[in-house]
């Protein structure tokens, strides 16, 4: 005989009715959550901490600091990563806003789009930058008449790392954007704001925990960039040599040194990534109190 769910059975159940009698739905136990969860979390961790405990073990971590070439790559690959991240506010946030409130035909197509660098080896990036502002490439003869030459400069750097890493910020922006009440922009408008008044003072500030969040792990995808980098950009110390191409080079010649510093950009993604959590955090706490209030 077919029994009735629990949640059915509480819901419809008459005054004196016995729930704990009712009959439970069938699941996984509990207890063997945590052992089938096991190679997942070793998988992740055990390589982590054979990583630190090889570096604590040779001690070059203050070592690889101290190298003028591994700080000039800490150097170039922080300030590329920031402005890669602050042109991907400038141009991706109002492409996100679009995105966000359009609800015409192609808009899955746009979001592919917009999603396809993030799916395509990193190697294929960076090929298809070349062929397309090469100095032989689709815009290089172009740029060329303005004597301007992108491959192999740090310039190319900034464009690689932003090719990678802008469809996060985009991609977390759509989402910020789209779970904004369309009445709040409407309430705007009636209040004699224009377009641009609304956006930077009405919905910017409601979603700016979002959008710091994807701000924060474009800028973490863009220090770590490497394969478009080294195709577009070439691994030339002190002009396109970030800290994955120094990690890289290091590791040809001197694995305890590209061990110290992996260990730096470890450090610095857990710190993003920490501080990610906490703005997504703080966000849902706002949403969940705007809602309740």
């Amino acid at each position: 005989m077919a029994t009735l769910p629990r949640e059915w059975a509480v819901r419809n159940r008459r005054p004196g009715d016995a729930v704990a009698a009712l009959p439970r739905e069938p699941g996984l136990a509990i207890p063997s959550m945590p052992v089938a969860s096991l190679p997942y979390v070793l998988l992740i961790f055990l390589p982590l901490l054979g990583l630190i405990g090889r570096a604590a073990l040779a001690g070059r971590l203050t070592t690889a600091v101290a190298n003028p070439i591994i700080l000039d790559a800490l150097r170039l690959g922080g300030v590329t990563a920031w402005l890669a991240t602050l042109v991907t506010l400038l141009i991706g946030s109002p492409a996100a806003l679009l995105i966000a409130r359009w609800r015409g035909v192609g808009r899955n197509l746009v979001e592919a789009l917009v999603d396809l660098p993030l799916v395509l080896p990193p190697t294929v990036a960076g090929l298809a930058l070349l062929i397309t502002f090469g100095r032989r490439g689709v815009l290089g003869p172009t740029l060329g008449l303005f004597g301007i030459e992108l491959p192999f400069t740090t310039a190319a750097v900034i464009i690689a790392q932003l090719f990678v890493s802008a469809p996060l910020y985009v991609r977390t922006a759509i989402v910020g954007f789209g779970s904004l009440p369309r009445e709040v922009s409407e309430a705007a408008a009636l209040d004699g704001a224009g377009r641009w008044d609304a956006f930077r003072h009405v919905i910017l500030p409601l979603t700016s925990p979002v959008l710091l969040g994807g701000a924060v792990m474009t800028w973490a995808r863009a220090l770590g960039e490497f394969g478009a980098t080294i195709m577009f950009a070439g691994n030339l110390p002190g002009r396109t040599q970030t800290m994955p191409l120094a990690i890289y080079g290091a590791f040809e010649q001197d694995l305890d040194a590209s061990i110290g510093l992996a260990i730096i950009l470890i450090l610095a993604s857990a710190l993003v990534l920490v501080l990610f959590r906490a703005l997504t955090q703080r966000h849902l706490s706002d949403t969940l109190r705007a809602v309740v209030g």
